[in-house]
């Protein structure tokens, strides 16, 4: 009575062989293709988080000195600096300083390459702004 059942188990669990084997390449290759992304993706992000601390401690330490650094000062030391945090030479940078507070903004675009044959624009658009100081 429970003999046909195994019987006919045993012949589909024969049949499925290499089923599990594909599926399981093509998981691997969407993971595959995942981390690559990741691996061009995450370097950019990075660096560009690095560059927005930097843009911060420099306002601040422009503010802290007083007047003798001015948004001159600002603009040629984020300029100075970009080429260490990935930042294109074209990018538009600027400072103001705007009641008694300094702000640097910095906007540019970078291509990452994603996946082979898909390129998109990492924007960057970011305003440092100095913190409030004691007698400011």
């Amino acid at each position: 009575m429970h003999r046909p059942f195994f019987k006919n188990f045993a012949a589909r669990v024969e049949s499925e062989r290499g089923g599990s084997r594909l599926s399981f390449l093509i998981v691997l290759f969407f993971i595959t293709l995942l981390a690559y992304a990741g691996y061009n993706y995450v370097p950019v992000a990075y660096s560009a988080s690095l560059y927005k601390a930097y843009m911060q401690q420099t306002v601040n330490s422009a503010m802290a000195a007083g007047v003798d650094r001015s948004r001159g000062w600002v603009e040629t030391q984020l300029r100075a600096n970009a080429r260490d945090y990935g930042v294109p030479p074209e990018a538009e940078i600027s400072a103001v300083s705007n009641n008694g507070r300094m702000e640097a903004h910095v906007e540019f675009t970078k291509p990452v390459m994603l996946l082979p044959g898909l390129t998109i624009q990492y924007a960057f658009d970011h305003t440092a702004k100095s913190g409030n100081f004691i007698g400011q």
